[in-house]
């Protein structure tokens, strides 16, 4: 069980990708979250009361997000989720918590590490960081907050799913998400799902 977040402000956003696809959403901020971020809310598609939402974490990262790196696969399921969640309706959590946590700063100290060979989980520990430092008991509230106590999660994380129920939150299935290989992200892709265990299905 977690403790009462409330509903701040709703507010009608259109958002636009750079491949031309649209979607409209209603973003949700609240009061009363655990950790105090500005987490955000994005209300995708027509969902009837009577059906289980299908619902995203997505944490914040600039570089890939706003950026379009190819080092990690942030941007294009961010793009994916949207899609994906508007076709069934559901929910996007936009969570602060940039590099697993960590921090931008960070991030890129790790990512100058990963040049000299350490894999991300790696870099994060000789940095003296946790290798994933998300806590998601604010996405639990939430959820809570927006009656959503029982979801489908669209993740390859099994952290999430197990963070999620923890904190009251009946997840009813894991839904994978697509698979983003470029040459730049393969090793990092390949770390989360040999490192964490994510299914994420490599060829090679």
């Amino acid at each position: 069980m977690t403790d009462t977040a409330t509903v701040r402000t709703r507010v009608r956003i259109p958002l636009t990708f750079g491949d031309g696809y649209s979607a409209n959403a209603e973003a949700v901020t609240f009061n009363g979250l655990a950790d105090g971020r500005e987490h955000l809310a994005l209300l995708l598609g027509h969902r009837p009361l009577a059906r289980t939402p299908l619902v995203r974490l997505h944490s914040e990262c600039l570089t890939g997000d706003v950026f379009g790196s190819a080092r990690c696969d942030c941007g294009p399921q961010l793009r994916e989720a949207v899609e994906r969640i508007a076709e069934t309706g559901g929910i996007l959590l936009y969570l602060r918590q940039e590099g697993r946590d960590i921090g931008l700063y960070n991030k890129l100290d790790a990512y100058a590490l990963q040049d000299q060979g350490l894999d991300t989980y790696q870099a994060n520990t000789a940095l003296g960081l946790p290798e994933d430092g998300r806590d998601y008991r604010a996405a639990a509230q939430i959820l809570t907050a927006l009656g959503a106590t029982a979801v489908d999660l669209l993740t390859n994380n099994p952290d999430k799913p197990r963070q999620l129920r923890a904190h009251g939150i009946d997840v009813r299935e894991t839904v994978p998400t697509g698979v983003h290989a470029t040459p730049s992200n393969l090793r990092y892709l390949r770390a989360k799902a040999e490192h964490t265990g994510h299914t994420i299905r490599l060829i090679g």
